[in-house]
């Protein structure tokens, strides 16, 4: 039940640190990993950034580094890491430039995927780069084209495993919230209120919902899974894949006022148009989706508070002070949702 009442500048994880499984990835677990696909560690590891996986560079022997990368325990069946793995594949084998995993035994079900004392993993080469310029408008319009083409390609790729956008979702993170007694008690009738209203706003423009017609996406597409090279956009990390409408995969490339959205707007869909038509009726789905990520990114530390790395890394979650500029915020996106959506009249 979370950490009730301990709403205070020091939060406690709501299970011991070391009883998460995560705990058993020591850099020697890591590179036994690696080595039972044949591979000879030189034991240089480094830990890279990220929080729901862990993922590692490690050293080859006379080659280049891996990316490792071991997946959270009970979030994806195999066979949905498999479709994952799939879909990069084939967009790989259609000269889009994203990431897929390397094989790890040709022979297996699932040959991308090795299993090392209970966790799943995979291998990816190193892929160096830099982060996309958003405020660059001639950035937007490429990432805007390469996007249209993951799209327009994606179309031959239907997943059955998986998952498919809900707005249902939203509602499941504001109650396990309350249930799991995150919200202090000062402000739960404000957070009630306002979730409420938020949630209605979604509910009358579901992105989920026809007409807008669900594709194959990326699913995850900001600038932190965006590696720039050889003027180039190179997609990584596949891993939040979905169904779910177009516009998912481009609303978080945008920044600034109105002004500055609706100029990168035209520049990404002029881009994107290049390879697969946009229906302009998804632009009213752009508040719902942001509101959406922001009820789940809430949700979403909290439900990841036993691993060790959560406190480490969000040491301000769960303080007096979080949740209440929490509720500001929410506040600012209802407003958001309460306004007129962007509109490109030149398209």
């Amino acid at each position: 039940m979370g950490f009730a009442g301990k709403h205070n500048d020091h939060p406690e994880p709501a299970v011991a640190a070391s009883s998460h499984p995560y705990t058993r990835l020591t850099p020697d677990h890591v590179i036994a990993a690696v080595e039972t696909t044949g591979r000879l560690s030189d034991a240089r590891i480094l830990a890279l950034n990220s929080y729901e996986n862990r993922v590692y560079q490690v050293g080859i022997e006379d080659e280049d580094p891996v990316i490792v990368k071991f997946y959270r325990p009970n979030r994806w069946s195999r066979l949905q890491i498999d479709e994952e793995h799939r879909f990069t594949r084939f967009l790989f084998d259609h000269e889009i430039p994203v990431v897929p995993p390397l094989v790890i035994d040709s022979n297996a079900e699932y040959p991308t995927i090795g299993n090392h004392d209970e966790f799943w993993f995979s291998i990816y080469p190193r892929q160096g780069g830099r982060a996309p310029e958003l405020d660059n408008l001639d950035h937007l319009h490429l990432l805007g084209r390469f996007i249209g083409r993951i799209h327009a390609v994606g179309q031959g790729f239907r997943f059955e495993h998986r998952i498919r956008m809900s707005v249902d979702r939203a509602g499941e993170n504001v109650s396990y919230l309350l249930e799991a007694g995150f919200i202090p008690s000062d402000l739960e009738a404000a957070y009630r209120s306002i979730t409420s209203e938020i949630l209605s706003a979604i509910e009358a423009r579901r992105p989920d919902a026809e007409p807008y017609r669900q594709i194959t996406l990326h699913g995850d597409c900001h600038s932190g899974n965006v590696l720039w090279r050889d003027d180039c956009p190179h997609f990584v990390d596949f891993d939040d894949a979905i169904r779910g409408p177009a516009i998912q995969d481009l609303w978080m490339l945008l920044s600034g006022d109105i002004a500055n959205q609706q100029r990168q707007l035209l520049e990404i869909i002029e881009g994107y148009e290049m390879f697969q038509p946009f229906d302009v009726r998804e632009l009213k789905l752009i508040e719902p989706l942001r509101a959406m990520r922001v009820l789940y990114f809430s949700a979403w530390l909290a439900r990841r508070w036993d691993d060790p790395a959560f406190p480490l890394a969000f040491p301000w979650f769960n303080t007096e002070r979080y949740w209440s500029e929490y509720i500001l915020e929410l506040k600012e996106l209802l407003s958001g949702l309460q306004q007129e959506p962007i509109t490109m009249p030149d398209i």
